[in-house]
């Protein structure tokens, strides 16, 4: 992977992380969940090319806009550890989520958990998450862990480095039938 590929997957990996921040207003202590096929990224094939540069690149650009706003990162790891998710053990405390043993590799957990493990200040495992927002960086199914209701994000891109990026944001269940009210306006 060349020096521009490497910029490009962090440009581009930045732009989906600020899109996405101002579709889903995300507030300090909200839970961004981004899973990422560093394979895709390059071209491969999904659990078989894995990059640790791509993963390293894609960290490099989504980690500090979210760091910025006080939003908690979560990794998606790869379907050999059932797809659980890294994070900051405070993250993980601050909602209740149950820390599991793993530390993930490349090729269990995959390129884009490990590269986060090894960046985080106190790095765990969980089984399960609700994330307020979500970015699925080559089909790695991030919807999963997101909170009910997922509402689909169109960014002004579609790809990062060569796979399909895909995004959601969530909003509160809307309940009360026809006489209900959704917001404070008449």
């Amino acid at each position: 992977m060349t020096e521009q590929e490497k910029k490009d997957i962090a440009r581009q990996a930045r732009q989906a992380a600020v899109e996405l921040l101002a579709s889903a207003g995300l507030r300090r202590g909200d839970v961004f969940g981004v899973g990422c096929s560093s394979s895709e990224i390059v071209g491969g094939r999904i659990g078989h090319d894995s990059s640790m540069e791509a993963a390293a690149a894609v960290y490099e650009g989504v980690a500090p806009v979210l760091a910025e706003r006080g939003v908690w990162l979560a990794a998606q790891c790869c379907e050999h550890l059932n797809r659980a998710l890294i994070l900051e053990r405070a993250a993980a405390a601050a909602y209740g989520w149950e820390e599991v043993c793993v530390v993930p590799r490349p090729h269990a957990g995959g390129s884009w958990a490990t590269t986060c493990w090894r960046h985080f200040e106190q790095p765990v495992a969980v089984e399960a998450i609700r994330a307020h927002a979500g970015i699925d960086i080559g089909g790695t199914l991030i919807g999963m862990h997101l909170r009910p209701v997922a509402v689909p994000v169109r960014l002004s891109l579609d790809h990062i480095g060569r796979a399909i990026l895909l995004c959601a944001r969530t909003r509160p269940k809307l309940i009360g039938g026809e006489r209900a009210k959704y917001t404070e306006e008449d």
